[in-house]
Parts: C-alpha cells; structure tokens; sequence
C-alpha cells in the first residue's frame, strides 16, 4: 500500500488518499501523540477496505509524520 498524499483539514485532522483506494478519502483524527483511521468516506469504485488495510493506513501515515513510535506504544501493543 502506498500513501499518495495527504492534508491537515479542519481541527487538526487529516485527509488522505492510499494508491491502493485512489476514489476513497481516509480521515484521521489524532490521539494522544499518534493518528487513527476516524472514517473512510468509501468510493464504490474502489475495493472494500478491510481492517487490514485501515491498520496498514495508520502505520504508514504516523511514519510519514514520525509518529511511529507513540503509535507502536499504544495499548494493543502492550503485554
């Protein structure tokens, strides 16, 4: 999966558009020092996006913006 690009909108989320969903417009909202998939504004012309891909989106859009590490640290990851 490729991040093509991506904006700030609004109160400090972020668009994005992903090669892979060129029609579909991929919103993110931040917590705490990380960012998450907040909706997907789906085009029918793209394939479904599964949850796979929603994880593969938050990855490569908090290493785009070096937020890797905080988003790593998150709950889920935690033992």
């Amino acid at each position: 999966m490729e991040l093509t690009q991506w904006s700030y909108t609004k109160r400090y989320n972020i668009k994005a558009q992903f090669k892979e969903y060129p029609d579909s417009l991929v919103m993110f909202r931040r917590v705490k020092n990380y960012y998450f998939v907040y909706t997907v504004q789906w085009s029918m012309n793209d394939p479904f996006v599964t949850k796979n891909a929603l994880e593969e989106m938050e990855w490569l859009l908090n290493r785009e913006l070096g937020t890797e590490e905080d988003y790593r640290q998150r709950k889920q990851f935690r033992k």
